[in-house]
């Protein structure tokens, strides 16, 4: 039970002990007066000012505001009897957990008012008693100004957190689902439409056996083929889900440029660091389509590739002197640059292309997607 009780003292971002002195200090002030009935008087109104502390943390609603206003009087009653400031510390606490604004701002007013008040009345009668810790009650009140206003703060900061990696966790499901949808798709236009063409080339095939042994045999021999260039398509399906690091595509690209006698240039560093695999992943796979549009369309004599980051995206260029003309029709479904602005979508990356004296590709990532490194992508 005890350590219980320490640990949640800890969890306030103020030290235990100094809680700890601060609940057992008012005994000792309410014990050096000389009055019998202020002594009881003092106790009855710390252990009052105890209880409704913890009637105000566990309450909800308009009676958590009634319970400060209660404390505040207490505090300012000790002050004015026994010249203990120091509950206005508790206060200054409580308050600053406040998530309303408006009571807030009115229960931290009046308890600042209050003590503001009290202390200077004290002061001008000349209590010797307040004077000689009067540097300590000048860091309560510092204390009364500057806490609420720290742990509002702090709490607000805390929900937005919240809130972030609520979002986080949603755009990393969305992303899930997008991919899901993505190799669904990608399986029903390879797949599907080669395996229905077999199914139908079999079929005929089956039929013409005894009718036309050369045209079966003919269409048995489209059946391989098709039945090859499937299985090539989901190894390249299955390369592709794999996790490709950029410093590992770029070896692949400036051989294939190598092998097309295209001049390569570009950055030297291509490593990413803090930045999820399958961000780079896509980032490879639009690399490896950019270049091999360039080798295969462009007519191109070189070929400049940069990588750049920044706290806010990510950047990759890829600029050719080829032949240009890039249309709307390259968009078109089925494409590669189709397929490549699809990929970005995943990650709200987008896709620009500039022909002038050749073409540049050049993508952009967020770096905002560094949450997804928390959700365990890499």
């Amino acid at each position: 039970m005890f350590k219980k009780y320490w640990a949640l003292l800890g969890s306030t971002g103020i030290s235990p002990y100094i809680w700890t002195i601060l609940g057992i200090l008012p005994f000792y002030f309410i014990y050096l007066s000389s009055s019998t009935v202020r002594i009881m008087a003092g106790i009855i109104l710390t252990l009052a000012f105890f209880a409704i502390y913890r009637l105000a943390f566990i309450s909800k609603g308009w009676t958590v505001y009634v319970w400060t206003l209660l404390l505040i009087g207490i505090s300012i009653a000790l002050t004015s009897l026994f010249s203990y400031v120091y509950f206005a510390f508790f206060i200054a606490y409580f308050i600053g957990n406040i998530k309303n604004k408006i009571p807030f701002y009115i229960l931290y007013s009046i308890n600042l008012a209050g003590m503001v008040i009290a202390i200077n009345l004290k002061i001008i009668l000349r209590d010797e008693f307040l004077l000689r810790q009067l540097p300590l009650v000048i860091i309560v009140l510092l204390s009364l100004i500057l806490l609420p206003f720290s742990l509002r703060h702090r709490n607000e900061r805390g929900l937005l957190e919240e809130k972030l990696e609520d979002a986080n966790k949603r755009i990393s499901e969305l992303i899930k689902i997008e991919e899901r949808q993505r190799i669904a798709r990608d399986l029903h236009d390879t797949l599907g439409q080669k395996l229905s063409l077999i199914g139908l080339k079999s079929d005929l095939a089956r039929r013409l056996i005894s009718k036309d042994p050369a045209r079966a045999a003919d269409e048995l021999k489209d059946v391989q083929q098709t039945a090859r260039t499937a299985l090539n398509e989901v190894r390249k399906m299955v390369a592709e889900m794999r996790g490709i690091r950029l410093s590992e595509e770029i070896v692949r690209v400036q051989e294939m440029l190598k092998a097309a006698q295209i001049k390569f240039s570009g950055s030297q560093e291509w490593s990413l660091p803090n930045v999820p695999l399958l961000v780079e992943n896509i980032l490879s796979m639009c690399l490896k389509e950019a270049v091999t549009n360039v080798v295969r369309h462009s007519k191109a004599t070189h070929c400049e590739i940069t990588l750049s980051h920044t706290n806010k995206e990510i950047s990759l260029s890829v600029k050719d002197n080829g032949i240009g003309n890039v249309g709307k029709e390259h968009f078109l479904k089925g494409s590669g640059l189709s397929g490549m602005r699809e990929r970005l979508d995943f990650v709200n990356g987008t896709l620009e292309v500039v022909s002038d004296d050749g073409t540049e590709l050049l993508i952009r990532v967020p770096t905002i997607v560094k949450h997804l490194e928390r959700e365990g992508m890499r």
